[in-house]
């Protein structure tokens, strides 16, 4: 397969991408929560039950693993890699090293872990792995996100994007400008224009080849302390025209992080933002708590239930790949629910 058409099976219609990519210290945050020791069998043992449900042949078109993750073998037989693929989605692999303190900005950071990525793509690409994802974050107060900010993590991203198509794989591409803050969705907006802008200045530096990439946005919404908030409605409108204006048409699909939202504004956001697409894109989710809050919660009530855990990310799922569809509806969460 072409780049561009991996891309395309990553974002197909009605389906979307599972980020199961937290790292050992966050997933022991999410199963502190849930009061699951944070062991690698119940690593596996969590992943391989989502990797294997129904809804990964009906609305998962990729998933994004971590380095643990894509070098085990499941208690089923085939690795984890080979599992994603017999259900029909690609495998795919978080390879930054995460965001460092940014020198001469001591409040923002940089992400890492160009050094050695040429090396570390080749095995990746050998386990299986056919797409790879690397995240940059901006903070908005109000001195950030500096012009410093913006251009160290923009320059990153490409060069990171030009290594992934060289090995022969899609970069998803993540310049995520973060909730916190009281910021309203207009400061949001600009921002995130701001950063889209560097974003692909970069990319064309780099020669990366737009069409094979995937790009994963922030929504454009007002920060979690700001008392001012937005409608689904002004939410989708705003992000859609922030997109046209600062996303490349060549850009094949565009996959939202869920960012700090719950599980039911995630789906809404995006519903709403798909009953009014009229771009080329094709629009999706890229969600880890987005789909796995409540099967995590089913884990912690119960490990060895497969069936509840299967059942609570089976309909996350296919919320969300509705909500890819401009077809959810709060009717069908309470029918669930029910």
């Amino acid at each position: 397969m072409t780049l561009n058409e991996i891309a395309k099976k990553m974002c197909a219609k009605g389906k979307g991408i599972l980020a199961a990519d937290e790292s050992t210290g966050t997933i022991a945050k999410r199963f502190k929560s849930i009061n699951v020791e944070n062991v690698e069998k119940n690593r596996l043992n969590f992943r391989q039950t989502l990797f294997n449900s129904r809804a990964m042949r009906d609305y998962i078109g990729g998933v994004i693993l971590f380095d643990e993750t894509i070098r085990q073998k499941t208690t089923l037989g085939p690795s984890i890699p080979e599992l994603i693929s017999k259900h029909g989605a690609v495998p795919g692999i978080k390879v930054d090293k995460g965001a460092k303190p940014l020198a001469g900005s001591s409040d923002e950071t940089v992400t890492e872990g160009l050094d050695g990525l040429r090396e570390r793509l080749e095995e990746y690409y050998n386990l299986g792995a056919r797409f790879t994802k690397w995240r940059a974050v901006y903070k908005i107060s109000d001195k950030f996100p500096s012009a410093q900010s913006i251009k160290s993590n923009s320059h990153a991203l490409a060069r990171y994007a030009a290594l992934v198509q060289e090995a022969k794989m899609v970069p998803i591409v993540e310049p995520e400008v973060l909730m916190d803050g009281s910021h309203n969705i207009d400061t949001c907006y600009q921002v995130t224009t701001d950063v889209l802008n560097e974003c692909y200045n970069e990319l064309e530096i780099h020669k990366v080849d737009l069409k094979g990439t995937v790009l994963k946005p922030n929504m454009v919404i007002a920060g979690s302390k700001c008392r001012d908030k937005s409608s689904a409605e002004e939410i989708a409108k705003k992000t859609l025209d922030c997109l046209k204006k600062n996303v490349p048409s060549e850009v094949p699909g565009i996959a939202f992080l869920s960012g700090g939202q719950s599980e039911i504004e995630s789906s809404k956001n995006l519903n709403e933002i798909n009953k009014i697409n009229d771009s080329s894109f094709l629009i999706t989710f890229s969600y880890g708590r987005g789909l796995q809050a409540s099967a995590l919660k089913e884990f912690g009530k119960n490990q060895e239930n497969l069936e509840n855990i299967q059942k609570a990310f089976n309909h996350r799922a296919k919320m969300n790949g509705l909500s890819s569809k401009g077809e959810w509806s709060e009717e069908l969460e309470k029918e669930f629910a029910a």
